[in-house]
């Protein structure tokens, strides 16, 4: 058996690198091959087109017949004849290393900023291994963002996947950019180490983030991976693989807290859908591949703390949701494997609130277990179901004013409404660079419930109602 195991070895080191010349099919972002020796499937490949320019590559599907190459550069300018295929014998690696912090790196990890190849501390396989679900470390620790409606409502939790649902001109950018500078986990002096992951974005919105961090001073401690909306659209679905790569070793290596940040997650989705046609699979919902739920699960998974280490990751993917249907495969999917989502509202937005979060939609799984006495304040809980039980009834009062007009309410009906303007323009609303305590967000929750009478408030204690109502 030894002997076997040896042999496989060494056929294995013989095979790596060998080189073919001439391809049987090239279409779109890939390459189809004959008569190769047998091929691991997501093994590296290296192409050199007819000018000798090298491109890199993962075989995508492998059988004794046919192997198919998907190159991340794509392959404009290649030639059935003239194009020469490597098999490295190998998967996918990223060399990592803390240096990669304050640099700029296109969606493979090479520099597009101008400077050198960083040097890596190691390399490491860019689609991960899987965390023994035992040595997982439940989340706990509540992370304050210095947003209300998000520290308030939707509490993030240390190791959280907490998606943004949004839409397109949603102002989901500059949110982000703003729990990446001011996100802080009150029991830790440790600042967030930053990895930003940008998939088909334009160039505005990768300046916006650059110059956000820069201005903000955080620029040094973070990692920028760009694949932009010019560059091939096949790299996109090795770009978030890249950046959780090194954020598994900064946290679970270095023992950094990590926050990853990847938008926009439907550039990624639709470049497996672009793949799948491409290789005639059989469509699912809306043309997307079957296997998009394990895919997604795949990168989502990425996240969490692991027993006996001390960093951890949470991630925020950001998702514009085609025509704003939360409904779509993408968010759909997305709400099955995360702990909850931030959902942005247009209407909210075009009154000019932001961040326009629409707090009865959003949920945070892991709230329940980051909050109260000793995490937040006792009165957290209560206070959250509070807002979250009046503002549903704002809704309900609107939609009869709407049939019956405003001057027929009954008057308790009125406070309602005055409640729900308080608690969206002071509650919900703030500046994009007012970072609030805790302390700040729950006042002001007690503060819009002032407009209420005292027996309406019948998910808070009376305790509570004396110490805070009113105040």
């Amino acid at each position: 058996m030894k002997n076997t195991k040896i042999l496989q070895s060494l056929d294995r080191s013989l095979l790596s690198g060998r080189e073919y010349v001439g391809a049987s099919r090239i279409d779109g972002p890939l390459i189809f091959m004959r008569n190769t020796h047998p091929i691991g499937f997501g093994e590296l490949v290296e192409c050199v087109d007819p000018k000798g320019v090298m491109r890199t590559g993962q075989v995508l599907d492998t059988s004794d017949d046919l192997v198919m190459i998907q190159l991340f550069e794509g392959t404009s300018g290649l030639t059935l004849p003239g194009t020469r295929v490597r098999f490295m014998g190998e998967p996918l690696t990223l060399p990592v290393s803390e240096q990669m912090l304050g640099r700029v790196m296109n969606g493979l990890g090479h520099p597009r900023d101008g400077g050198s190849l960083p040097h890596g501390e190691d390399e490491l396989d860019v689609n991960g291994l899987p965390i023994n679900p035992t040595a997982r470390e439940y989340p706990r620790d509540f992370i304050q963002t210095g947003i209300s409606v998000i520290d308030g409502l939707t509490t993030l939790i240390q190791g959280q996947k907490l998606p943004i649902f949004s839409g397109n001109g949603l102002p989901h950018n500059q949110l982000a950019a703003q729990i990446a500078r001011q996100a802080k986990v009150l029991a830790e002096t440790q600042e967030f180490a930053i990895v930003f992951a940008a998939m088909g974005v334009k160039y505005d919105v990768a300046q916006f983030f650059i110059n956000s961090f820069e201005q903000s001073g955080v620029l040094e401690n973070v990692a920028l991976f760009l694949s932009l909306a010019d560059d091939p659209s096949i790299e996109r679905t090795i770009t978030p693989r890249t950046a959780l790569t090194l954020a598994e070793h900064l946290a679970f290596t270095k023992g950094k807290h990590v926050l990853v940040i990847m938008t926009d997650m439907t550039n990624y989705c639709e470049s497996l859908r672009e793949i799948s046609t491409l290789r005639g699979e059989i469509p699912s919902r809306k043309g997307y591949p079957g296997y998009l739920y394990s895919n997604l699960a795949e990168l989502y998974e990425r996240s969490g703390k692991i027993i006996g280490r001390d960093g951890s990751i949470t991630q925020l993917p950001i998702l514009t949701m085609p025509n704003d249907d939360i409904g779509h495969p993408i968010p759909d999917l997305t709400g099955y494997i995360t702990e909850g989502q931030i959902v942005f509202d247009r209407e909210m937005h075009g009154r000019g609130i932001y961040p326009p979060i629409n707090g009865l939609p959003s949920l945070s799984r892991l709230m329940k277990d980051g909050i109260g006495e000793g995490m937040t304040r006792s009165d957290h809980p209560h206070l959250a179901n509070q807002l979250f039980a009046s503002y549903s009834h704002v809704q309900d009062v609107r939609n009869l004013a709407s049939v019956i007009g405003e001057e027929e309410l009954t008057a308790l009906d009125q406070q309602y409404l005055e409640f729900g303007k308080v608690f969206e323009q002071k509650f919900v609303k703030q500046s994009f660079t007012e970072n609030r305590s805790i302390e700040q967000t729950l006042d002001l929750g007690w503060k819009a419930l002032g407009e209420l009478p005292a027996e309406e408030l019948q998910r808070v204690t009376d305790e509570e109602v004396n110490t805070y109502y009113g105040r």
